[in-house]
């Protein structure tokens, strides 16, 4: 029913982060590196905006194929309460329930992908560094 509103809510969270991780990143690095290369400026590693922005794309991607199957399903519909859930309070207290449930589950499992995917990458550009060094 609504189960992704939750995700859509981190993913607002998400891109409010990755705007500012962004701003942030350019007001530290911009001066620095007028003359560098740009594999010296990878040698850092993976910036936080990056790996926000694969999170942010992963979290986007879901709530648009979701909303658009709950839309399919006429579990959303163009006029309001906009979630044919909420026309009655028993539907309502089911929505909720499946929001807390399945919404945050799918958020939960997301984000751990995510980390996996980060940790992963992490990890290969230790060894690139490592073969590099060698």
């Amino acid at each position: 029913m609504a189960c992704f509103v939750v995700p859509t809510a981190e993913a607002v969270v998400v891109t409010v982060a990755y705007f500012a991780a962004k701003k942030a990143e350019k007001k530290i690095t911009a001066p620095e590196h007028s003359g560098e290369t740009r594999l010296e400026l990878n040698e850092a590693g993976i910036t936080w905006s990056k790996r926000l922005s694969w999170l942010m794309g992963l979290l986007w991607g879901g709530v648009i194929l979701l909303a658009f199957e709950h839309f399919w399903h006429g579990e959303i519909v163009p006029f309001p309460p906009f979630l044919s859930a909420m026309s009655s309070p028993e539907d309502t207290a089911e929505m909720l329930h499946e929001m807390a449930t399945v919404g945050v589950s799918m958020a939960l499992t997301v984000t751990a992908v995510w980390g996996l995917i980060c940790a992963f990458a992490q990890l290969k550009i230790k060894k690139i560094k490592a073969a590099d060094k060698a």
